[in-house]
């Protein structure tokens, strides 16, 4: 990784997607609900926990410290994120398993809403002098 830091949509949309503080989901992740949902690979810990415990990690490094394999967990934490977004149940969702599987990825889906791909955060990058938005290639 240089220097610059990562990809900003990549860093832009994991910031969107993961709208749990470092604290909060620390605390969360200690819950029996949290350790509870989710795909249990061999019958330990779920995958949706242990990303979890990597997104705590990426939240509090610095952004020139992130390597590519944290940049491919973050863009796989927003592809999760923005699929089972697309799945909400209907009804009251506070204490649902979907629920609970998002935050295990740093969502709270009772928080604000995830903004559409491509919307005004990327607008402001551009505004910015922010490189433009690359089509294809890896991880596309």
């Amino acid at each position: 990784m240089s220097g610059r830091g990562p990809d900003p949509d990549t860093y832009r949309e994991f910031t969107e997607a993961v709208n749990m503080k470092p604290g909060e989901l620390e605390r969360w992740l200690e819950t029996d609900e949290s350790k509870a949902v989710g795909w249990h690979k061999g019958g330990g810990e779920s995958v949706g926990h242990d990303s979890g415990r990597r997104i705590l990690g990426l939240l509090r490094r610095r952004r020139d410290q992130l390597s590519e394999d944290d940049l491919r967990h973050m863009r796989k934490v927003v592809g999760y994120v923005r699929r089972h977004m697309a799945q909400r149940p209907s009804g009251d969702v506070r204490e649902t398993k979907w629920r609970y599987s998002l935050m295990n990825w740093g969502h709270d889906p009772l928080k604000a809403p995830l903004p559409a791909p491509g919307g005004r955060s990327a607008q402001a990058l551009a505004r910015h002098g922010a490189p433009p938005r690359s089509r294809g290639g890896p991880g596309r």
